[in-house]
């Protein structure tokens, strides 16, 4: 009965509000839960995106877990004009009115790498990259790249430290094990909880 009472909502909630995808490529592995709005996203092989998510132009790679209510990129207004206001651009706009038709400013790609772990809440500005391994804190608002395994937090995001020492960051980037076969993942995944021991077993094979 108890589990009934968690199952019954959670498929109502996804029944009732699917994502919303506009022009993007999904993996067959990969997943997106229910009121994600999500325009000009890739998402790649076992990655995962949370509830409640908006993301606009966003390149995101393999194993990567996004938690819900996160941001990611997003629309650009043009700074040096009389007015940002989208009435004075061109193509449609939420108030449907246009007095002028100058050209819409493009929003830069954002690149979310591989085995990224972005908390809930984070929000990332357009045209950041977020590399290999690295996690950042819920509710941190990134406006910087991010390099590979380090974790950064706070608004606005800092760095707090690395994951792991140089040697072992260095291995892990050099083995990109993400690009590994679900089978020898299989093979794999026994070292995963220490990666000094996969590093070494992977240079024994």
């Amino acid at each position: 009965m108890e589990i009934l009472k968690l199952l019954i909502p959670k498929a109502l909630k996804i029944l009732l509000n699917p994502p919303a995808l506009r022009k993007c490529v999904i993996d067959k592995t990969a997943r997106v839960c229910s009121k994600s709005e999500l325009t000009k996203v890739e998402l790649g092989r076992y990655s995962y995106i949370g509830y409640d998510c908006f993301m606009v132009n966003v390149s995101i790679g393999k194993f990567c877990s996004i938690a819900n209510r996160c941001c990611i990129g997003g629309a650009a207004h043009p700074l040096d004009r009389v007015s940002s206001s989208p009435v004075f651009h061109a193509g449609k706009n939420i108030m449907g009115k246009n007095f002028a038709t100058f050209p819409i400013i493009q929003t830069p790609q954002t690149v979310i790498e591989n085995d990224v772990w972005l908390g809930m809440g984070v929000y990332v500005k357009a045209g950041v990259t977020i590399h290999n391994g690295a996690v950042i804190g819920t509710g941190s608002v990134v406006t910087h790249d991010v390099p590979p395994y380090e974790i950064w937090a706070g608004n606005p995001a800092r760095f707090i430290r690395k994951r792991f020492n140089d040697e072992i960051i260095k291995g892990l980037l050099d083995s990109e094990w993400w690009n590994y076969s679900d089978e020898d993942l299989k093979t794999r995944a026994v070292d995963f909880d220490d990666p000094s021991k996969f590093l070494i077993n992977r240079g024994a094979k």
